[in-house]
């Protein structure tokens, strides 16, 4: 099938679409990794179910076909610095605040977090969906990171 569009055209119209900023996270050999993650999404209340999309080329695949859990933290607004860190763009001396949850690495200072036992994976295209039952949640009132065009964004405070 042939497309009347690139793959810069592609991203572009696609970086319209603003969404939250997760790092996702899992932990091999007793240490913990970490990956910033926008393709992140809930697939069903009953069970509780999140998938999260992750390139065949980063690391983090082969890490979660390893472990079969992960860890998301999704962002609060202060928290780009860490976000730019996982993405592999921050000063590599940053500081990581990892806390256990459910005996996973997040990161602490998020708007939630969540820990899933993966119960399914299926190859899309250049990524893998690693589908994740929920085993572990928690959440608290802060204002989120959000990503829109290709930058860090912020919900205004309400008037």
């Amino acid at each position: 099938m042939t497309t009347n569009f690139d793959n810069k055209a592609f991203r572009n119209a696609l970086g319209r679409f603003a969404t939250g900023v997760t790092v996702i996270t899992t932990e091999l050999n007793g240490e913990p990794h970490g990956m910033t993650a926008s393709a992140f999404m809930s697939v069903s209340l009953e069970p509780p179910l999140v998938v999260v999309s992750v390139d065949h080329r980063a690391s983090m695949n082969a890490k979660l076909k390893q472990t079969m859990r992960y860890g998301v933290s999704i962002l609060n607004a202060d928290h780009a610095p860490l976000s730019s860190h996982f993405a592999g763009y921050g000063d590599p001396s940053t500081v990581i605040p990892w806390v256990r949850k459910a005996e996973m690495p997040v990161l602490e200072g998020a708007l939630a977090h969540l820990v899933a036992r993966v119960v399914d994976a299926h190859e899309a295209g250049d990524h893998t969906l690693f589908i994740g039952q929920v085993e572990f949640l928690e959440s608290f009132d802060e204002q989120p990171l959000l990503y829109f065009q290709g930058a860090y964004r912020a919900i205004a405070p309400k008037a």
